[in-house]
């Protein structure tokens, strides 16, 4: 970090210099007449109107502490993020700005880039109290952008920023183009929906929404929305931009796609409940014998199958030893209760990985013995399928691996591999779930991989591949909405574990789809209600992030009716909604099935 800091210095030196220069009588090019005209182009410097007009990787809005006026910024550095705030802001060519605002906080950064000629930007070590940095800079002679922003640095603690401002001459911006008109629906497809609309005079670009959420933009009058599920109606409405800004929304138009094929299993119930058994180890829940689990359990995952190492792809599954699980069954009990359990259709899965057992195809060696391991251990009991709980350090994206839709890094792109390998060898009843934790698929809204500038955690979004990759053989996806850190949701907030608002957040986001990193023209689409069950923990014990039975309730209500919402606005209303998953079984029965009941008393 030290280097790092020090190699900022000489930029701030060079940008003094430059000031000095320009200061300089018969340098300087601007006129008298133009600096009378000079303005604050700034919007919303004091943060009053909250972020509005600023774009912010860890930021908030507080009371205190205020350099004046009412609101501040407060952002806060990661390890992996330098928590910056950024406005682009419409300039003159050839003309010269001072950038100024007021900092607290330790290592807080103040700049400008796209300037046309020298990039700037000043900083402080240290500002306890409210400390005003200045920099200043001329445009190029085709500028007519630059970007202003405020960042501090990794993992130094929060900053805080206000009274921003960007003086200099004022841009003629003109008016937004007015609503685009004409928007009308094209060719239809289970997955997609083709747009058209009459230009509108003056735009420069278009932005197509679905459902109210932005999900690409434009160059001409047409655009091909893709990714959509099969059998839903979905709303679009389009807009129009110039450098003045963004028209209103035009009028919308419907269209419902058509129905789909794939996506695993056809024999699960409406409503399934998922839940995984301590097959291989008891901890502290005890062993629950497979003959045992009540038939409220509609899928069924043996935990855990684990790597000979990390990067072998060689797993195995070992029953829990008889020394620490003394009710441990017999090989043959366990297979006849496995067998007793499918005669009553319910699906009974390996679970490969969990907290314990990373699993890194990193060659394609490593990728088919993974496919023979598994293969085995899936013809040796009789199992439906196959579920994936890759955690840790499982999968991680290489720096250059910028685009979900397509990936280059050698474990995803081998993790793809093998599971359409097994997908094809078992065929259409093959079961296939996914088990990953929020920070692998719904961080993928704000970081996607170490990101533009690097720096941030190479396994943010990570899961967003598979995923996507695997989406029309992908029986159910139950992502973890326990032990996770706050996420932010659509509604560019963030939230916590303990209540219903993040189980519904968090599972908006998979319905609706969202752009991934930020970029709107980058969109993960939305999987199918019937993909996706709500991952929870059954009880206290089981993991950080436990809701009451009451609070299940309320997210179930939401999500499958839109009553009893509470905060977060979501996106649509899913009665086909798949169900719930929980860790675990083991932990459901200690808890004297608390989970299990609820479930049974919501969907019958």
């Amino acid at each position: 970090m030290d280097r790092a800091r020090r190699a900022r210095r000489p930029r701030s030196v060079l940008a003094l210099l430059t000031a000095a220069l320009l200061a300089v009588p018969g340098i300087t090019a601007l006129s008298s007449a133009a600096r009378a005209a000079d303005a604050d182009l700034a919007k919303n410097g004091g943060f009053e109107s909250g972020l509005d007009g600023w774009t912010c990787t860890a930021g908030t809005t507080v009371t205190s502490p205020v350099h004046s006026g009412s609101s501040a910024l407060q952002a806060t550095p990661a390890g992996s993020d330098n928590a910056q705030c950024a406005q682009t802001v419409t300039v003159q060519p050839n003309a010269r700005y001072t950038l100024s605002g007021y900092v607290r906080g330790s290592y807080v950064y103040l700049g400008a880039n796209g300037t046309g000629t020298t990039d700037v930007s000043t900083w402080t070590q240290s500002a306890p109290d409210w400390q005003k940095l200045t920099t200043t800079f001329t445009t190029g002679a085709a500028t007519t952008k630059v970007t202003v922003y405020t960042h501090g640095w990794y993992g130094t603690g929060a900053y805080y920023a206000d009274d921003i401002s960007l003086v200099g001459p004022g841009a003629s911006t003109g008016q937004p183009p007015a609503a685009p008109t004409g928007l009308r629906t094209g060719t239809v497809t289970s997955s997609s929906v083709a747009l058209s609309w009459s230009a509108a005079t003056g735009a420069t670009s278009y932005t197509v929404y679905r459902d109210g959420v932005k999900v690409q933009t434009a160059s001409g009058t047409s655009a091909t929305v893709t990714g959509l599920a099969p059998s839903r109606a979905y709303s679009f409405q389009v807009t129009a931009s110039n450098d003045a800004g963004e028209s209103a929304r035009s009028a919308a138009v419907t269209a419902t796609t058509t129905a789909g094929t794939g996506g695993g299993s056809t024999d699960l119930p409406a409503h399934a409940l998922v839940g995984y058994l301590h097959a291989s180890f008891a901890n502290g829940s005890g062993y629950t014998r497979m003959a045992d689990v009540p038939d409220s359990w509609d899928v069924i995952d043996l935990a855990f199958g684990e790597p000979t190492s990390a990067t072998s792809g060689d797993i195995r599954f070992n029953r829990c030893p008889v020394t620490e699980c003394p009710n441990v069954e017999s090989d043959a009990d366990f297979k006849a209760a496995i067998k007793a359990k499918q005669a009553a259709g319910k699906k009974v899965l390996i679970s490969i990985g969990g907290q314990n057992g990373q699993v890194q195809l990193t060659t394609t060696a490593a990728r088919d013995a993974f496919v023979s391991s598994v293969s085995n251990i899936i013809d040796t009991y009789g199992l439906d399928g196959l579920d994936i709980d890759f955690e840790g350090h499982s999968l991680s994206l290489n720096a250059n691996d910028t685009d979900f839709k397509n990936p280059t890094t050698p474990v995803i792109v081998n993790l793809i591999s093998a599971l359409k390998t097994l997908k094809a060898r078992y065929g259409s009843k093959f079961v296939l779930t996914t088990a990953p934790e929020t920070f692998f698929v719904q961080m993928g809204y704000q970081y996607y991989g170490t990101g533009k500038w690097g720096g941030q955690d190479p396994r943010c979004g990570a899961y967003l591949p598979v995923i996507y990759a695997l989406r029309d053989d992908l029986t159910l996806l139950h992502v973890q909405d326990y032990n996770s850190g706050p996420i932010m949701g659509l509604d560019n907030q963030y939230h916590s574990m303990g209540g219903a608002d993040f189980h519904i957040a968090m599972t908006d986001m998979l319905l609706t789809g969202f752009p991934v990193a930020g970029d709107a023209n980058n969109v993960f689409p939305p999987l199918r209600p019937d993909q996706v069950a709500i991952g929870m923990p059954a009880s206290t014990n089981a993991g950080n992030g436990y809701v009451a039975p009451a609070e299940v309730t309320k997210t179930l209500d939401c999500l499958t009716k839109k009553t009893n919402c509470g905060s977060y606005p979501t996106h649509g209303t899913w009665p086909a909604l798949r169900g719930l998953m929980t860790w675990s079984v083991n932990w459901d029965r200690y808890s004297n099935w608390e989970f299990q009941k609820n479930f049974d008393a919501y969907f019958g």
